[in-house]
């Protein structure tokens, strides 16, 4: 992938009653090792351009384009992260991390030395038979990360990643978060409320409200020390 362009997304919801305009006219582009923050008040439609990013939701209007073609004729690998981490339980940080790989059948040495190489490179190795109830809010934020980079993803969608930890957690947790997400040279698009964020690691950022989205300030990560 060399450049991810959302072109002219229009999104409505409809009830039998009446019809909810979520998104009118969006438009930008991220390149390659590019890292963007749409940043704006809850109900905004921030998600809902991730969604249809990954194509969890089909737009009224407009088109996501990777080089030019459709997303959907592409072969872009989408890694999404949510609010939660969605880690299982029940499941050690091991199996949690392989999960994708094993639903997507795609279990071999070479994943399993990646998942080990990851482990050991951002300090879980040590916790991998930990299951999730005995981490920080941080580490259970690096588990996740780390089961998404697993499958090799094209681009990383970040949906309020630090939202459900404290302060001081969230600072610690998105620090790290950024700092892999940068040494595994990976193009992000994060979603956030909190303009302090992408303005302190210098995300090429956008601000979205009253469902526009406007460029406002422009930095890439890549070239930043």
């Amino acid at each position: 992938m060399n450049e991810l362009t959302v072109s002219h997304i229009y999104m409505n919801y409809h009830t039998l009653k009446s019809e909810t305009e979520a998104l009118k006219d969006i438009s930008f582009t991220v390149k390659q090792g590019e890292y963007i923050s749409i940043v704006g008040p809850s109900g905004c439609g921030k998600s809902t351009v991730l969604n249809i990013i990954a194509g969890l939701l089909s737009p009224s209007e407009g088109n996501v384009l990777v080089d030019g073609k459709n997303i959907d004729n592409s072969s872009l690998i989408i890694g999404y992260m949510f609010q939660k981490d969605q880690l299982f339980e029940w499941l050690t940080v091991w199996n949690n991390v392989l999960l994708g790989l094993k639903v997507q059948h795609k279990v071999n040495d070479d994943s399993i030395n990646k998942v080990t190489k990851l482990l050991h490179d951002y300090n879980l190795w040590d916790f991998k038979n930990y299951y999730p109830k005995q981490l920080s809010g941080g580490m259970r934020q690096r588990v996740a990360l780390i089961r998404t980079l697993a499958l090799n993803p094209d681009i990383l969608l970040l949906d309020e990643p630090f939202s459900a930890l404290d302060y001081q957690s969230r600072l610690n947790a998105s620090d790290e978060i950024y700092k892999i997400i940068k040494r595994e040279n990976k193009t992000a698009i994060m979603v956030t409320h909190d303009i302090a964020e992408p303005i302190y690691y210098k995300w090429l950022l956008n601000i979205f409200f009253n469902i526009l989205l406007y460029t406002l300030m422009k930095a890439n990560c890549s070239s930043s020390t």
